[in-house]
């Protein structure tokens, strides 16, 4: 079965503004952007509809990016959120007093947030998120929106913000911080690990697995780096041949996944494959398929899933069978 299944209902498609300013920094929005991009692809691939629809807006059709390349064709920033929507703020160079500049474009964006994104986001089931990557926080503290809530932002700017924002909580050390409808993560590259939770939390770990090894960033990291899932905490090597067999079984792990079976998956003989578990994930191929099984039990039945029903979606023929991997996992 695909990993699709372990929510109640299929994900909804969301709108992604990406909210571009002058001097946004190029990798802050590439890097989101691409990850999403691959998601849609690896979703193509399985027979999916795509899932995130991407706008790039901004007070101003063309503006300079970081690097001083030329971003035009900006759609203007959208007068309501008629459908689910994640908002993408962005990082600008330097400190504090050159990222905020009382300038049109700054003060427009900040207008907008306050008039449209602010009402939407205290919806809590209208499904809009706001995601600030790097310095893009300050501009959600300059509207006013991080009063009473968990940030982060880059760690030279962590003073700035919370004098910006003081009646928010400014985390430090922390690669992102999931405050429920609002994210926020630390500088640049923290983008993408941003990104790859919304990935996993909309359309499932194994997705965020995929468009990881995609994007060469296997050992994912997390809020507080917390303990990974084996769907992540595996995959921190750059074997095709084990990410092959670790992508079908994380998309179909109700599958009949034999020793020989896996083997063929990776186009290496069965002995083979176990020697390249053994060197590069530190478990035999069983125990794999089996710690991926449990990490989509649990997740089926936090979805509310009755349990025969999660039982068969993860692949075990049992409660017995799914008791006994928990006792070998030591989950």
């Amino acid at each position: 079965m695909a990993a699709r299944a372990l929510s109640p209902a299929p994900a909804t498609p969301v709108d992604v503004w990406f909210v571009v300013l002058p001097d946004t920094l190029l990798l802050d929005l590439a890097g989101p952007a691409e990850a999403l991009r691959l998601a849609n692809q690896a979703l193509a691939r399985q027979g999916r509809a795509p899932l995130w629809r991407l706008h790039h807006v901004g007070p101003q059709p063309e503006v300079t990016s970081s690097v001083g390349l030329q971003l035009s064709g900006l759609a203007p920033l959208p007068a309501t959120l008629t459908r689910p929507s994640w908002i993408f703020l962005l990082g600008r160079p330097g400190e504090a007093s050159a990222v905020i500049r009382a300038q049109r474009p700054w003060l427009a964006a900040r207008a907008w947030l306050g008039r449209v994104l602010a009402p939407a986001l205290a919806d809590p089931k209208a499904g809009h998120r706001l995601f600030t990557v790097c310095s893009g926080a300050l501009l959600a503290a300059d509207a006013g929106l991080l009063a009473g809530r968990h940030t982060t932002t880059h760690h030279d700017l962590l003073d700035d913000l919370a004098r910006l924002a003081p009646g928010a909580c400014v985390l430090a050390d922390r690669v992102f911080v999931d405050d429920g409808n609002l994210l926020s993560s630390a500088g640049v590259t923290a983008g993408i690990d941003l990104a790859l939770h919304g990935i996993a939390g909309h359309a499932g770990e194994a997705l965020a697995a995929e468009v990881a090894q995609m994007l060469v960033v296997f050992h994912r990291r997390g809020a507080g780096d917390p303990e990974r899932s084996p769907l992540l905490a595996h995959r921190c090597h750059l074997h095709p041949a084990l990410h092959r067999v670790q992508s079908a079984v994380g998309q179909r792990p109700a599958e009949a996944w034999s020793l020989a079976r896996l083997a063929t998956e990776a186009h290496v003989t069965p002995r083979h494959l176990t020697r390249l578990f053994a060197q590069h994930v530190g478990c035999t191929p069983r125990d794999y398929v089996e710690q991926v099984r449990s990490v989509f039990m649990r997740e089926a039945l936090a979805a509310g899933w009755p349990t025969a029903r999660a039982l068969t979606l993860a692949g075990f023929s049992s409660d017995r069978q799914w008791r006994r991997a928990r006792g070998r996992s030591g989950s």
